[in-house]
């Protein structure tokens, strides 16, 4: 799981480094909305595939994945609490295999 993060990091660190990334190579302004970013990227990583988790970690900025991340878990724990009539606290905690606490 924290591999995944270092992913998302990793292309904050290697710009920084000096490593820019070509007019040809950045996406166009505005091609993809944040939320669109963390489904895309979230998935990639469901599905284990790298390739698309490298894509879509440049698709917006680190922090704006990471916030889009963050939106779609908690979007995620609230609907499958509602599902399973828990509350989101269980959810995350089952979901993480953490015990009832």
């Amino acid at each position: 799981m924290f591999a995944r993060f270092r992913v998302l990091w990793g292309s904050r660190t290697a710009e920084e480094s000096g490593r820019r990334r070509s007019a040809k190579e950045r996406p166009k302004k505005g091609a993809h909305n944040l939320f669109e970013a963390a489904a895309a990227y979230v998935s990639a990583c469901a599905e284990d595939d790298q390739e698309r988790i490298d894509e879509t970690a440049t698709w917006v900025s680190p922090e704006a994945l990471s916030f889009g991340v963050n939106e779609l878990a908690c979007r995620a724990v609230i609907a499958l609490a509602r599902e399973r009539d828990e509350s989101p606290r269980t959810v995350a905690r089952t979901l993480l295999g953490l015990p009832a606490g």
